[in-house]
């Protein structure tokens, strides 16, 4: 399988502009700008675009987790928070933190935690990263 995603920038870092798409044309010449990665301007980031995918992967593969156990979920709710910070080889990628919700009937707690931690490592977009990763998960297990 292979994916393809493109970004073209024009100008200089802080006055040029860019636009990202990729081949499903869910993103279609998405803005972004040196305000909107390192300021509060409209358009999307790098960063942003990991986080979401990183949200959406681990998501997949706790549900895949669960599959395993016999376990499905009513809902898997992942935000991931990723912090980029200014170190001394430049800015990087410190650390995302998964904050989760799921809905599971059913589910024990222990079979819960060892599911997530199971999808938070072996997630591609997990694998991908080289950071600290945090999951905090709170099960509610409707009966």
């Amino acid at each position: 399988m292979k994916r393809k995603a493109s970004a073209k920038w024009e100008g200089g870092l802080k006055d040029g502009k860019g636009t990202v798409s990729t081949q499903s044309g869910v993103l279609n010449k998405t803005q972004y700008s040196f305000s909107t990665r390192f300021e509060e301007g409209a358009g999307t980031n790098p960063e942003e675009l990991i986080a979401a995918a990183h949200a959406g992967c681990f998501s997949m593969a706790l549900s895949a987790q669960l599959g395993e156990v016999g376990l499905t979920a009513k809902s898997i709710e992942t935000e991931a928070i990723l912090t980029m910070e200014k170190t001394d080889a430049g800015f990087t990628v410190t650390e995302i933190v998964l904050d989760l919700v799921a809905h599971i009937p059913g589910a024990d707690e222990a079979k819960f935690k060892t599911a997530a931690d199971n999808a938070k490592t072996g997630c591609p977009i997990s694998r991908l990263l080289n950071t600290k990763i945090t999951l905090n998960a709170k099960l509610v297990a409707a009966v």
